[in-house]
């Protein structure tokens, strides 16, 4: 009996870590999509249900995200709706669109990506810290509703990685950020990506779980 072709679908697919994790996943047997916002806005509802209509996915990586950094007295209300709207709103959008065919089809695995900063955030970073920390409590919530229907949901903190969004991050700043890893050396997102395979491959019977991934 031939095997069903396997389907996953990483939001924010164009970012560094997005088509990382969309290069650890190929091989035979699944169909990969990994989205940019020109291709998935996961703030437009009416986009989302188009996209997944369509779709059987079986496994789901939350990986779009956006940061407006700001002291919280000068943090404007539209940045702070624009970050809860891609960071929280738009991964749980994500996760409500595929969760019927999950439960239709009796598995499936959902990855939010959150952050350090849901657990520690530095000054200036509520709005982002705030909906990245939302993540972990939905995480749990689904991972418990969904467990008997044999969905997974799990989360990752990846730690600092050298991407598009730290771009901007001041090299006074990154060193601060490297002198608190226990390592002394940031994680990649090829190791990210490679953890996210393992998990999703050799880790079964794991779910509800939040997993730091770098040294500090």
């Amino acid at each position: 009996m031939e095997s069903k072709t396997k389907h996953a679908v990483i939001t924010g697919g164009t970012g560094t870590l997005g088509r990382a994790i969309a290069n650890a996943l190929q091989e035979p047997g699944w169909t990969l999509e990994a989205p940019g916002s020109d291709a998935l806005d996961v703030c437009d509802p009416d986009a989302l249900k188009s996209f997944f209509n369509s779709r059987a996915v079986d496994l789901l990586v939350c990986a779009a995200g956006i940061t407006r950094d700001a002291p919280i007295a000068r943090l404007t209300s539209t940045a702070w709706q624009e970050t809860w709207a891609v960071n929280f709103h738009g991964a749980r959008r994500c996760a409500l669109a595929v969760l019927p065919g999950m439960i239709s089809s009796g598995e499936g695995h959902i990855v939010f990506i959150s952050s350090f900063s849901a657990i520690h955030p530095p000054v200036g970073q509520a709005a982002y810290a705030a909906a990245k920390a939302a993540l972990l409590g939905l995480t749990r919530d689904l991972a418990k509703q969904h467990g008997p229907s044999n969905i997974r949901v799990n989360c990752l903190l990846p730690g600092f990685l050298e991407t598009r969004m730290t771009e901007a991050v001041t090299d006074n700043r990154r060193n601060q950020i490297l002198a608190d890893h226990a390592l002394g050396r940031f994680n990649t997102g090829d190791r990210v990506a490679a953890f996210i395979r393992f998990l999703h491959h050799e880790l079964p019977h794991t779910s509800g779980q939040v997993f730091q991934l770098d040294s500090r």
